[in-house]
């Protein structure tokens, strides 16, 4: 970085600035502003995308850094239909100042994600969120009754890779992006997927997850409707996959995942029609366990 402020204290410069921008699904894309395309740390950032960025914002405190990205819409980078599908909410994105010239001549100038998107007119406008920002995010734990581990995670240790927890489907009929209709779907239990996740596996949605909302068998039959469409086109004939849900219940845990060690609630914790119970006549009040 020396080199580069060096290079800035000489009044004449060669800068450019470059973005560095990793999707969820672990797609890697390179932009910057110059007129020509610059190469390091193994990424190459395309000129041409009419990417700009806006002045950025950076204090000493806590207070979340504030930059837009914006730029017009390109099938061979950032596309309508991806942003469409939300394929870029809460991507990775770094921004340097680079010495086109000598691009080892670099400074790092903001590193966070990406937040609200907003396309309009073959354009996309882009909120730039800090590292700050996480400091916005709930810490520590809840005390409450049901589990606060989401399933599958390392809190709560179920492998849902496991047979029984997952099946892998071709999509037979779909409607609006939400209902899906089986004709023969039998091995799990009505309700199994409830809460569960829907991830599409390849066609144009692939990588798309979504949470399902109902799963109900009826015969052999099997309707299972997410909570949002999604936002991508499914077809017949492309491959899902469906993850049990869990209702985060201590029963649940117990009995569908064998899983009870590493439930994370509190299933005996007083709730608020304890605390204010008062002695009644007809009662026991003996001042025993009000559990049962």
């Amino acid at each position: 970085m020396s080199a580069l402020l060096d290079h800035l204290a000489t009044g004449a410069t060669t800068v450019a600035r470059c973005w560095r921008l990793t999707r969820g699904d672990g797609v890697v894309l390179g932009f910057t502003d110059h007129d020509r395309d610059l190469t390091f740390d193994g990424t190459v950032f395309a000129a041409g995308a009419g990417l700009s960025g806006s002045a950025l914002s950076q204090t000493t405190g806590l207070a979340v850094d504030n930059i837009e990205a914006a730029g017009a819409l390109s099938d061979a980078a950032i596309s309508e239909a991806d942003l469409l599908a939300g394929r870029f909410d809460g991507a990775r994105i770094e921004a340097w100042l680079v010495n086109w010239a000598d691009p080892a001549q670099r400074m790092m100038s903001f590193r966070g994600t990406i937040g609200e998107v907003v396309q309009a007119g073959g354009a996309f406008q882009a909120e730039l969120r800090g590292l700050a920002e996480l400091l916005n995010q709930p810490q520590g734990r809840v005390y409450q009754a049901p589990c606060s581990a989401i399933l599958g995670d390392t809190r709560c240790g179920v492998d849902l890779t496991l047979p029984g927890y997952c099946e892998e489907r071709v999509v037979e009929e779909v409607e609006a992006g939400r209902v899906f209709r089986f004709g023969d779907f039998l091995g799990f239990d009505d309700r199994w997927f409830d809460r569960g996740r829907l991830v599409v596996l390849d066609g144009a949605a692939a990588g798309l997850v979504e949470v399902v909302k109902n799963d109900r068998l009826t015969g052999r039959a099997r309707v299972v409707e997410l909570w949002q469409s999604l936002r991508a086109p499914v077809a017949p004939g492309d491959r899902i996959r469906l993850e049990a849900g869990c209702d985060r219940r201590a029963e649940t845990c117990r009995l569908k995942f064998a899983n009870f060690l590493n439930f994370r609630g509190f299933p005996h914790l007083p709730g608020e029609d304890w605390l204010a119970a008062v002695p009644r006549a007809g009662e026991v009040n003996d001042g025993g366990s009000r559990a049962g």
